[in-house]
C-alpha cells in the first residue's frame, strides 16, 4: 500500500506542470475605461446592453495608437463599433466630465477625445503614472446625439485604450 501511495505522488509531481499549462489563462492584469458617463463597455459590463466578452473585461479595449474605432480594433470586441446596437445616450452638459477607472496604472502620455471624428480636447501627462481614476472636464462643441471617443495613449508602449460614451448634448 505504501508504494502505491508513493506512485500516485510521483504521477501527481510529474503531471502538475502539464495540468497548469493547460488550465485557461486568467485576464491581464486588465487597464481602464470610462466608468461615467457609461461609455459602451460600462453599459455591456453593467448588462444595461446584450453583449459578449466585453462584458467580463471592459477595462481591456487596447490596440495601436491612432485607431478611431470604438474596439480598439480588437476583433473579439467588434460589437462595440456597431453604432445600431441599442447604446443608451445618457444626458449631458455641452461641457462635461469624463471619468476613468483604471484598473491597471500605466504610464501616460495623452488623453484624448473626440466627437464626429474631430478631437475636441487633448489633455497631456508627460509620462506621469495616474491614479485609479482620472476626470477631464471636456467641452464637446457639439448639440444633440453624439459618439464620444474616448483615447488613453500608453507613453512606454504603442498601445492605447479606447471607449465610446453615447451621449445626448443639452
Amino acid at each position: 500500500m505504501h508504494s502505491r501511495k508513493k506512485t500516485a505522488a510521483i504521477i501527481g509531481v510529474a503531471l502538475a506542470p502539464a495540468i497548469a499549462l493547460s488550465l485557461p489563462a486568467s485576464t491581464a492584469s486588465a487597464h481602464g475605461y470610462v466608468s461615467s458617463p457609461p461609455s459602451r463597455q460600462a453599459q455591456c459590463a453593467a448588462k444595461t446592453v446584450s453583449c459578449g466578452d466585453i462584458t467580463y473585461e471592459p477595462q481591456s479595449v487596447e490596440g495601436p495608437k491612432g485607431l478611431r474605432s470604438c474596439s480598439g480594433g480588437n476583433a473579439r470586441f467588434a460589437e462595440l463599433d456597431n453604432d445600431g446596437k441599442n447604446w443608451t445616450a445618457t444626458p449631458v452638459s455641452r461641457t462635461t466630465q469624463f471619468n476613468w477607472r483604471l484598473t491597471a496604472r500605466h504610464a501616460t502620455s495623452t488623453w484624448q477625445y473626440y466627437v464626429g471624428g474631430r478631437k475636441v480636447a487633448e489633455f497631456n501627462d508627460g509620462g506621469a503614472q495616474p491614479g485609479s481614476t482620472v476626470s477631464h472636464s471636456v467641452n464637446l462643441g457639439a448639440s444633440g446625439k453624439q459618439k464620444v471617443l474616448a483615447v488613453w495613449n500608453i507613453a512606454d508602449t504603442p498601445n492605447a485604450f479606447y471607449a465610446c460614451i453615447d451621449v445626448n448634448i443639452r
